[in-house]
């Protein structure tokens, strides 16, 4: 275990910053698609990024499919601002 740590660190401490170096997620964003009471029958999503919100609807979408796919927009929208250091 020792050898795997940078010369820094202690021989025969553990390096508990290398477990979040090795989680390979696919990608920290998640999206929530919800019901909303107002108007009845319409949808609403919200994007979080490692659990933490980013984004949410401003209006009602008429199906779940509609709200999922501005959802996904919006989340390739801030994959690419991000890219570009904006978020």
């Amino acid at each position: 275990m020792a050898a795997s740590c940078p010369a820094r660190v202690a021989v025969g401490r553990a390096c508990p910053y290398m477990g979040a170096m090795t989680d390979n997620t696919s990608t920290p964003y998640t999206i929530e698609i919800s019901p909303i009471s107002k108007p009845a029958g319409q949808f609403q999503w919200a994007i979080r990024r490692n659990g933490k919100l980013v984004e949410r609807s401003d209006r009602p979408h008429p199906t779940e499919a509609k709200a999922e796919a501005s959802a996904l927009a919006a989340v390739e929208r801030s994959m690419h601002s991000s890219a570009s250091g904006r978020w």
